[in-house]
């Protein structure tokens, strides 16, 4: 009985079997024809390769040359931020401190003032000027002697030097200072001009007595140089050109004042 159930199964497999071997029949034939196909494409493909590896080789060197612009554009996109930032900086730096105006102002227009290295001036007006980007209050300083104009920010007078005239006693401590004695300096004229030269620039009147003082000569006494001279004259002019705005006079009177008691001494 199980010989005959097995028949049937075997039969099926013979079936199949034989089936399968006419397929194969069939497939041969096309695999003989796709195997030349094979054998010529296989040297295209060997031609291919290297032009595959050109492009390959192109590409990465498109790549690099890309990635280098896209760095040089980046680099000079932050120097360009970093300059602007620079410069922002340098216009902060560069903007000067707002002018901080005393409620009381130390000068008023038509009184006499003394500058340093110019002498004794008159305001004649107090005015605002545009200074760059920032507007200034000013005073407005007359010098007749020299025809000159200065203008001095009113929050910057005590460090430019500028002052009051004098008052009456160190005027007095001045004349005295010119009755006293000479002081003779046996060094050269060019060290003793530089000295005459930083008193007369100081607008210290006593300071400028001793420079008169010193360069004044008697009659039997060796004449003046002309060096020393014009430094002579230069000091007595700015001295009497204050004593006469302190006494209401005139320079030239005053001039003789002081003369007159240098040579009374």
């Amino acid at each position: 009985v199980t010989a005959k159930k097995t028949t049937p199964k075997a039969k099926k497999t013979a079936v199949t079997a034989k089936k399968t071997a006419v397929t194969a029949k069939k497939t041969a034939p096309k695999a003989k024809k796709t195997a030349p196909k094979a054998k010529k494409t296989a040297p295209k493909a060997k031609k291919t390769a290297p032009k595959a590896k050109k492009a390959s080789a192109k590409f990465e060197k498109q790549k690099l040359k890309e990635d280098q612009i896209s760095k040089t554009r980046v680099k000079e996109t932050n120097n360009k931020i970093t300059e602007k930032r620079k410069q922002k900086l340098n216009t902060i730096k560069r903007q000067p401190p707002k002018q901080v105006i005393p409620s009381k102002l130390d000068y008023e227009i038509g009184e006499y003032v003394v500058y340093p290295s110019h002498g004794v001036g008159k305001v004649t007006a107090i005015e605002d000027k545009l200074v760059g980007e920032q507007t200034l209050k000013m005073f407005v300083v007359i010098f007749d002697k020299e025809k000159m104009k200065l203008r001095v920010p009113v929050d910057k007078t005590t460090g430019s030097g500028m002052r009051h005239l004098s008052s009456p006693s160190i005027m007095e401590k001045a004349i005295s200072t010119l009755k006293g004695k000479a002081r003779q300096r046996r060094i050269m004229w060019s060290r003793r001009a530089q000295e005459y030269d930083a008193k007369l620039n100081s607008g210290d009147p006593v300071a400028i007595a001793e420079v008169i003082r010193d360069l004044f000569r008697k009659g039997e006494e060796p004449e003046q140089s002309y060096s020393e001279r014009q430094m002579y004259e230069a000091a007595m002019e700015r001295l009497a050109r204050e004593y006469a705005a302190l006494e209401e006079t005139d320079t030239l009177d005053a001039t003789e004042r002081l003369e007159e008691v240098l040579k009374a001494a």
